[in-house]
């Protein structure tokens, strides 16, 4: 199904960095931990099954890439939940050689409030994982968003 017919969050952000480095901090996970998670067990590749982790949470789930265009897509099944839903990063290149990222995440089980939430907790999270990203991109700054995201006891 298209993500058309489905409900889905989304995140933008232009990056002022070029397509290929904005791309590869995102199959990188020596490159990813800095705006993401903590620690990755391998580079995105299709089919291969890898587990990020977010240490700080004792969190970890299983990520398995569907498709990959260099540059250009990655698309990933996300298995936070029971059932997986599906993220879709698109990179674009703009006139000035910049990078502008959408992400997409769609395929939620859930109705009602419950859907609304879902949506609401991924356009929330996916927008600190640019504004991460564009911070170590262009800055070499590594503003801990996903650390600081929630109260600490």
């Amino acid at each position: 199904m298209s993500v058309k017919n489905q409900k889905y969050s989304e995140a933008q952000m232009l990056i002022r960095k070029p397509v290929s480095e904005v791309f590869n901090a995102f199959i990188d996970p020596e490159k990813t931990k800095h705006f993401w998670f903590t620690k990755g067990s391998g580079k995105l590749e299709v089919g291969k099954a890898i587990t990020w982790e977010w240490e700080m949470y004792n969190f970890s789930t299983k990520v398995v890439p569907k498709e990959i265009l260099t540059d250009k897509k990655i698309s990933i099944e996300w298995f936070t939940t029971e059932l997986p839903t599906t993220v879709d990063f698109d990179f674009k290149t703009l006139s000035d050689g910049f990078t502008f990222v959408s992400i997409k995440h769609y395929g939620f089980n859930q109705t009602g409030d419950e859907l609304l939430e879902a949506i609401k907790d991924s356009t929330g999270g996916f927008t600190i994982v640019l504004a991460g990203l564009k911070a170590y991109l262009e800055h070499n700054i590594n503003l801990n968003l996903i650390l600081d995201k929630f109260q600490k006891n």
